[in-house]
């Protein structure tokens, strides 16, 4: 394996990158290309390892969550709530978008040390747009690339879509400003989905399939959207986005917070109060507007960001202020390759499913059913398998991670 030199290593690190949002383009850390690397955010020349971390469980966390071995047999913590409400499950998507918000302020906060002009990093944040949202029409129609049932809305299309409106905002607006936006898309989703009569249905109604925006979505997405609901609504909808957007711009006030020139300890016990706040202000906010992650609702946004700001304040205080990342170290290595690890997982998942294996009677089964199923079921319950296939696909991937992390390699949307 080819190594880098200490001394060459120690200049490339501190070569200016690009600005970027938590991902871009492949990368080496030992390359001589003049965009240097833009991996991990920094505070004063260092690694915020702590973002890389919890960037890092986030991801992990989907890998479990969407590669169940077998969906009706999950622990009730891995699954998603039915409508109202909410579980360890929902907790993750929102804490993912919650970090790319940090990770705005840091990348922008570069563009006047590499001379990037606005006209030219919009140009980049669309590229990154469209290619992040490429990604997931493709993750949607893997295997069969059915074009004629293919599903729009989707994960990393909704993780593009509130990148670039974020992304704007902050090129454009100041903290107050940042702050407008924010409580602005939270107040117009909220007006929206209760005063705004939905036809045939009325104003005020929060039903499964009857509401705003699932009526917004089967008029302008008919036929393109998520098949377990029959095609009458997507929990990654148009009009959900304003408030996941919203979920954004909170990261982005954090990762203000952070970049500040206050001491650490000030840091950690500033975001611990925000995000208590949150948290007591979505509950509070629940009798109004229930928390919902399937429409995204507002008091949703506010509680979940919340519970990322209290996670993150944990994983700040004990890596970058107490400086004990040793337990945290394979969340990095996950945290280093986010989006490229978990459309892999993604891919792998959905082969595995389709790749038919001959059973008795002349039957085929997909390979989890067969592997899990006709091995494990007699010496465990159907939920611990399920569970043991998504540790093989997140084993898997973490050797993935390593193996670009060892060759430094870092592979960006």
């Amino acid at each position: 394996m080819r190594t880098t030199p200490p001394v060459q290593q120690k200049t490339l690190e501190n070569q200016k990158s690009e600005p970027h949002a938590g991902f871009s383009s492949i990368n080496r850390l030992d390359s001589q290309s003049s965009g240097g690397s833009t991996l991990s955010v920094a505070i004063a020349g260092e690694r915020l390892r702590s973002l890389d971390a919890f960037r890092g469980l986030t991801i992990a966390l989907m890998i479990v969550v969407n590669c169940t071995g077998d969906s009706p047999y999950v622990f009730e913590p891995l699954r998603h709530a039915d409508w109202n409400g909410w579980t360890f499950a929902d907790t993750v998507f929102p804490s993912f978008l919650f970090i790319v918000g940090v990770s705005l302020v840091f990348s922008f906060a570069r563009r006047e040390e590499v001379q990037l002009s606005n006209w030219a990093l919009v140009v980049r944040i669309l590229r990154r747009t469209l290619l992040l949202f490429a990604l997931g029409l493709f993750v949607n129609t893997f295997p069969t690339f059915d074009l004629s049932t293919i599903r729009i809305p989707g994960v990393l299309q909704r993780i593009a879509l509130c990148y670039f409106f974020a992304s704007l905002i902050v090129l454009k607006a100041g903290l107050r400003g940042r702050i407008l936006w924010l409580i602005g898309m939270l107040a117009s989703y909220w007006l929206l989905m209760i005063y705004v009569p939905t036809p045939g249905i009325g104003a005020g109604v929060l039903e499964p399939g009857r509401n705003f925006a699932a009526w917004v979505d089967s008029h302008l997405l008919k036929g393109y959207m998520w098949s377990y609901y029959d095609g009458k609504w997507d929990p990654e909808g148009i009009v959900s986005t304003l408030p996941a957007i919203a979920t954004i711009l909170f990261g982005v006030l954090t990762g203000q917070w952070l970049k500040s020139s206050l001491r650490e300890d000030k840091k950690v016990a500033g975001m611990l109060c925000a995000g208590v706040f949150l948290l007591l202000a979505g509950y509070i906010l629940d009798r109004w507007l229930p928390i919902n992650k399937s429409i995204w609702t507002s008091t949703f946004s506010i509680f979940m960001a919340g519970f990322a700001l209290v996670c993150l304040a944990i994983f700040y205080f004990l890596i970058d202020f107490a400086d004990l990342s040793r337990w945290a170290k394979p969340f990095i290595i996950l945290g280093l390759n986010p989006i490229a690890v978990y459309v892999l997982s993604i891919v792998v998942d959905s082969t595995l499913r389709t790749m038919g294996l001959a059973i008795s009677g002349g039957n085929n089964s997909s390979c989890p059913y067969y592997l899990f199923r006709h091995f494990c079921i007699p010496t465990s319950t159907a939920e611990i398998v399920s569970l043991l296939y998504a540790m093989v696909i997140l084993a898997s991937m973490f050797l993935v991670a390593w193996i670009l992390w060892r060759r430094r390699i870092f592979i960006k949307v």
